[in-house]
């Protein structure tokens, strides 16, 4: 189906716009940064455990540490979660929002077009306008007091490029084979590996309660776990630049449940952003659905077919149109197979 894509991102999305307001409705005592590491430590554990569940190795994630892009992706999702809370200290939600989740679509479309040769087309290119122009209605709808901060401001930017490049090499790595659970659970579980040391240097008594642990175990299996096993099937059959304008659905569903559960006001400036900013998401949703990629056959699948055809099937007749040749791999130096 070519909804199944596009739907499954916007799930995700829908599943990390929830953290916000299960943050608000958890004990006492807890910070943005302890929080946000629980999350991705139990996470990241989650997705390892689903390994076998999914039909996936434990052995495959070690081989993707082995590589570049394996251990370059884990150190952008442990910096995502440092990088941001920094800009929301430094400068205010608003502001820190607003420029993490406005830039990341913009830079994950440069990276995938420097990196994986993805051209992004001209529906995205408006899309994605549309959505970020909303986005800075519906947050710029909100008051803050918060003062421009040059450090805040650069901490945005990083956590921008950090969540860029784990999507893009995510990307890299469903490209070569690897089965999207494995992706997610490299990436993650190293991730949360390095921010342990983070988590245990902050108050975490909050844990020992049953609310907060039942806040952890909520971010950690059902918005980490799940939700990027969801983000993992939809990259595989997406353009990587149109799955980041899709999660641009996450601060829609921030802002209704802060609405409906917290009680929050959004004011007329903020309701028009969020007006523009659904419109900017079923255009990208169209125009991803159009663009849906054919699943891809296994190397192993086409070989076996053609040693069963006999010796001569892999002859071409005299005038017989061959195949088109295989393209060089952009990101050769990434996944680690450049230099053998």
């Amino acid at each position: 189906m070519r909804t199944a894509g596009p739907l499954a991102v916007l799930l995700a999305a829908a599943l990390f716009g929830t953290t916000g307001t299960a943050q608000a409705l958890g004990p006492a005592g807890t910070t943005p940064l302890a929080v946000g590491a629980a999350r991705l430590v139990v996470g990241g554990l989650g997705l390892l455990a689903l390994l076998p569940l999914m039909g996936a190795r434990f052995g495959d994630v070690l081989a993707l540490w082995r590589t570049r892009a394996g251990l370059v992706a884990g150190v952008c999702t442990a910096a995502y979660q440092l990088c941001f809370f920094v800009a929301v200290g430094q400068t205010g939600v608003a502001v820190g929002t607003l420029v993490t989740i406005g830039t990341g679509p913009v830079l994950a479309g440069v990276l995938a077009l420097v990196l994986l040769g993805e051209r992004p087309t001209r529906a995205w290119l408006v899309a994605t306008g549309v959505c970020v122009s909303g986005l800075v209605l519906l947050v710029g709808g909100g008051e803050s007091s918060a003062a421009f901060s040059v450090t805040g401001v650069a901490a945005a930017l990083t956590a921008a490029a950090a969540y860029a490049g784990y999507t893009v090499l995510a990307k890299q790595q469903l490209r070569e084979g690897h089965a999207p659970v494995t992706v997610m659970a490299g990436a993650f579980g190293l991730g949360g590996a390095l921010l342990v040391p983070v988590l245990l240097a902050l108050p975490t008594d909050w844990l020992a309660s049953a609310r907060g642990m039942g806040l952890a175990l909520y971010l950690g299996l059902v918005t980490t776990t799940t939700g990027y096993v969801l983000f993992a099937r939809g990259l595989a059959t997406l353009p990587t630049a149109s799955v980041a304008t899709l999660m641009l659905a996450e601060p829609l569903v921030a802002t209704a449940l802060g609405i409906a559960v917290l009680d929050e006001h959004l004011g007329f400036t903020g309701a028009a952003g969020l007006v523009v900013l659904l419109l900017g998401l079923l255009m990208q949703g169209a125009d991803a659905r159009s663009l849906t990629l054919p699943r891809r056959r296994r190397p192993s699948v086409a070989l076996a077919s053609a040693t069963s055809a006999g010796p001569r099937a892999g002859r071409c007749r005299p005038g017989a149109a061959r195949g088109p040749l295989p393209s060089p791999r952009r990101a050769g130096w990434w996944s680690g197979e450049g230099r053998r």
